[in-house]
């Protein structure tokens, strides 16, 4: 029974589950050996792994996974930065496959994971798989409970076509909103329509809203957006009062500005997002609740590419577990400041794991002193000192690395104003401090490799 709430107590809150959480449970308490049982299995395990995957050594050695942004690192809208090719060279070997676990995490939403691969591999020079990618949206997977539900969904690009490979079933774009209501979208006087549409009464009530990006006409989706949520998923029906709370709410992707080809940073989906925010207080009076907010620098989406991550080190022959991850990005506010606050989530879930693994423990040895001969051997416990307390812990530091080559601007002072997301603020200076701060992308392998003592 004990047993069975330490796998509830650290499963929980995680819908993604990493190798340790499941490897280690099993070990401490299932799979409890007999010395000699787990001697000869122990052996025959390691021999097996090296005849399976003939590895370079470099790969056995390697305990260490990157999470690479893309704008504003590699690339600056479709101009490839300069040193990104070169630093990627360095993380394949001669055959070009890569020998360090890499993982792109961006908060773009406009593409499909393969889409994005396929565009990153014409730019690097390097074959790179859709599971190497983590798209702003990709977390959504995990939200099953709103797969069957009706969503509004806004954003731009093959938006119907990210949603269903995400397992929505049933969605209604803004465009196809404002076709059944044609009355709603007044700003543009040229696009108005001013007859209803005869069909309103029978549209399905929308119930729960997705926010994939930035759309590109902001005031017909502020407007259609702010209709839907005010009159509980129906804008034909005019409510007295407008439900709070409101109906659900999932965005992606809380960049206020991102790095292009124009000299200073452009609009990202957060200044969308703090559009809807204001608008939708300025009449209720009342705060948009976010049901989840997914893309950095949410911790969901950095558990989530970890997951990626762990998953591409045993594809390409990684055997030593995976210690630390190194988060490379351009943007403070983003980048930065989700990778911090997802090395603070890997300390207390390592505290805990240490903790769950000592309560265990202690439980062993309560049991073995009762009946130190008969029962350890009936029950197949191991004794005490061979008691192994080494059981891997997954992956214990994600150290944040700011590169120059993008949003962030060392002359530029944000001072008593924050441009973290919203439901993020107050954020602590201390959680905007970058690990390291290099140049370049270039800059940032190298010194990565010399921390980790990798060639």
């Amino acid at each position: 029974m004990a047993t069975a709430m330490v796998g509830i107590r650290l499963g929980c809150s995680i819908n993604v589950k990493s190798i340790y959480e499941t490897g280690c449970l099993f070990f401490l308490t299932a799979n409890l050996f007999q010395r000699k049982f787990h001697s000869k299995s122990c052996s025959h395990v390691v021999q097996t792994a090296t005849k399976s995957n003939p590895s370079p050594a470099t790969k056995q050695q390697c305990k260490f996974g990157l999470l690479f942004d893309i704008d504003g690192v590699i690339v600056r809208g479709r101009n490839v930065l300069p040193h990104s090719v070169e630093a990627f060279q360095k993380l394949v070997d001669i055959n070009g496959n890569f020998r360090v676990p890499t993982i792109f995490v961006t908060n773009a939403g406009n593409t499909m994971r393969h889409q994005k691969a396929q565009q990153l591999s014409d730019w690097l020079g390097v074959q790179i798989n859709e599971q190497q990618v983590v798209m702003s949206h990709s977390p959504l997977r995990m939200f099953r409970q709103f797969h069957e539900k009706h969503c509004l969904i806004s954003g731009q690009g093959p938006i119907v076509e990210i949603a269903k490979g995400l397992g929505f079933t049933k969605v209604t774009t803004v465009d196809q909103l404002r076709n059944c209501f044609p009355t709603l979208d007044a700003v543009d006087h040229k696009r108005r329509i001013h007859v209803p549409c005869a069909f309103e009464r029978y549209f399905p009530r929308i119930e729960a809203v997705v926010l994939f990006g930035e759309p590109v006409r902001w005031e017909t989706s502020l407007q259609l957006i702010l209709d839907v949520l005010m009159s509980n998923g129906l804008p034909c029906e005019s409510l007295p009062i407008a439900p709070y709370p409101h109906l659900p709410v999932l965005a992606c992707n809380m960049d206020l500005q991102w790095m292009a080809e124009a000299c200073t940073a452009r609009f990202g989906h957060g200044a969308f997002l703090v559009c809807l925010e204001n608008l939708y207080k300025k009449i209720t009076g009342k705060d948009v609740i976010y049901t989840a907010l997914v893309g950095k620098p949410s911790e969901i989406t950095y558990l989530h590419a970890e997951h990626c991550l762990l998953q591409e080190a045993r594809k390409i022959g990684i055997t030593s577990p995976i210690k630390s991850l190194y988060a490379i990005g351009d943007n403070i506010n983003t980048d930065i400041f989700g990778a911090n606050l997802y090395n603070h989530y890997i300390q207390k879930r390592t505290k805990q794991k240490r903790k769950e693994k000592a309560e265990v423990l202690a439980h062993v040895k309560v049991t073995a002193g009762r009946s130190r001969e008969t029962d350890l051997s009936r029950m197949g416990i191991i004794p005490e000192a061979d008691f192994n307390l080494e059981v891997e812990e997954g992956v214990i530091s994600c150290k944040s690395v700011l590169v120059h080559t993008g949003v962030y601007n060392q002359d530029f002072d944000e001072g008593d104003f924050d441009h973290s997301p919203r439901d993020f603020l107050p954020a602590e200076a201390a959680l905007k401090e970058p690990t390291y701060k290099v140049e370049d992308v270039l800059s940032a392998v190298n010194l990565i490799f010399n921390e980790e003592n990798f060639s």
